[in-house]
């Protein structure tokens, strides 16, 4: 696995992890009602492509295909940190962290599902 900076090809690749992290990793955690809502399938790619390319965007990559990926804002604000399904507990996510944490000075702050809580909840993070 290798982690670069996002490139605007990777937005639908990005969006159909995020769905389908959300609708088989989340679903221990939430009603069904709750992931529809939260990933509904139809992500506005020109809005989450502007939003990644405003922010410090890293997408981890295994065998040619994205594994993860994360973003943060110049403020400290982590917005998204989604890995993929079958790369769940490789590492991934805490890479894609350390490096997005190096990014910024300060505190940073994240609203975690409650499936990811556990993760952000790490003394070696600074959540």
């Amino acid at each position: 696995m290798y982690i670069r900076e996002y490139e605007p090809a990777d937005c639908s690749e990005i969006a159909a992890l995020f769905y389908q992290t959300v609708h088989e990793v989340n679903k221990q955690d939430y009603t069904s009602e709750q992931i529809n809502a939260w990933a509904t399938g139809k992500v506005d790619l020109a809005a989450w492509n502007q939003s990644f390319l405003e922010h410090y965007t890293l997408v981890a990559v295994e065998n040619g295909k994205i594994a993860g990926f994360g973003d943060i804002d110049e403020t400290g604000y982590l917005d998204r940190l989604y890995v993929h399904k079958e790369h769940q507990r490789e590492g991934i996510a805490a890479a894609l962290c350390s490096r997005l944490e190096a990014h910024v000075q300060g505190n940073i702050l994240t609203h975690a599902s409650i499936t990811a809580r556990l993760f952000f909840k790490r003394e070696d993070t600074k959540f």
